[in-house]
């Protein structure tokens, strides 16, 4: 015995209505058609279900019995559908996220790990990029959002995140370096392990050097943050980044101190792009990596 879930709701279209050209208009089919779908039910039962005349349909003892199993079953059917429809739409949602390199690894991968716990359908699609590379590619919709120093740009939405101070690193073999903190023109005559020109962090640096009037000894420009600090650990000079590097310095021989005299911020920015809406998950997504950041790197400002 075969029949379909169209069948079973015309069978109780008509049960509940006792009219086939009210219930053919319910189904958005002619009333021929319903009556072709009842008929294809009957036969396959082997029993009629309504006595119908041209004023009066009613229900006959089959079409009785039949009511309550139809209705069970398609309650049965649309709750299962429903089930797998909501796993399903879980199961493929996703967004991706742009970061830099750095904070990639040390602190939105295992953010992931952990917010997946409670969101084990969600993906998460990490690319690893530097600011420059990451603007472009959210205005032309290749990524759905990105973290880092941005400013304003076209067809961008952008959102403060989390503001972090500037720390001045050494290596710790350094012992006149062992303090908490150390203003900017101290660092007169030194030599820095700076990243290249493009970097929005290098020219924050850059700016705030030529401010205090400190004139550095040499500079050295290298493309990633992991390798300012392996220089510095190597003794090649000093480095100035945002605490964010506080984790990953955990394992480098190399001591820190924040800058004052101005005390200096890096900001980072949430930017999406304007015309495309986030999914469902992704501001919880941002407002747990917010309180993430905060336990991984120490203190940032929280905006």
């Amino acid at each position: 015995m075969e029949f379909s879930s169209r069948q079973l709701r015309a069978f109780l279209l008509v049960a509940q209505l006792r009219n086939f050209t009210r219930a053919a208009e319910a189904m958005f089919i002619t009333p021929s058609g319903l009556s072709v779908l009842i008929r294809e039910f009957e036969n396959e039962l082997g029993s009629r279900l309504f006595d119908r005349t041209t004023r009066h349909v009613a229900l006959t003892s089959s079409g009785n019995e039949m009511v309550r199993v139809a209705q069970e079953s398609l309650e049965k059917l649309d709750a299962a559908a429903m089930r797998i429809e909501h796993s399903g739409s879980q199961a493929n949602q996703s967004f991706s996220l742009g970061v830099p390199p750095l904070v990639a690894a040390n602190i939105v991968a295992p953010a992931i790990r952990e917010f997946r716990v409670h969101h084990p359908g969600l993906r998460i699609r990490l690319f690893d990029e530097r600011a420059p590379v990451l603007l472009p590619m959210v205005q032309e919709g290749k990524l759905d959002m990105a973290l880092g120093i941005f400013g304003r740009a076209a067809g961008i939405r952008r959102t403060s995140f989390l503001r972090f101070p500037l720390v001045v690193i050494r290596p710790h073999i350094d012992q006149e370096f062992r303090r908490s903190s150390i203003t900017w023109s101290a660092l007169k005559g030194e030599k820095l392990i700076s990243l290249q020109p493009s970097s929005p962090i290098r020219q924050i640096v850059d700016r705030q050097l030529a401010l205090a009037g400190a004139a550095l000894s040499q500079m050295i420009s290298v493309n990633l943050v992991d390798t300012q600090i392996a220089m510095v650990e190597a003794g090649e000079g000093f480095a100035v980044l945002p605490s964010y590097i506080l984790h990953a310095c955990r394992n480098r021989k190399v001591v820190m101190s924040r800058l004052t005299n101005p005390a200096a911020e890096v900001e980072f920015s949430l930017i999406s792009n304007r015309g495309k809406k986030l999914p469902p998950d992704a501001d919880s997504f941002i407002e747990f990596l917010k309180s993430f950041f905060a336990r991984r790197t120490g203190h940032p400002v929280v905006l």
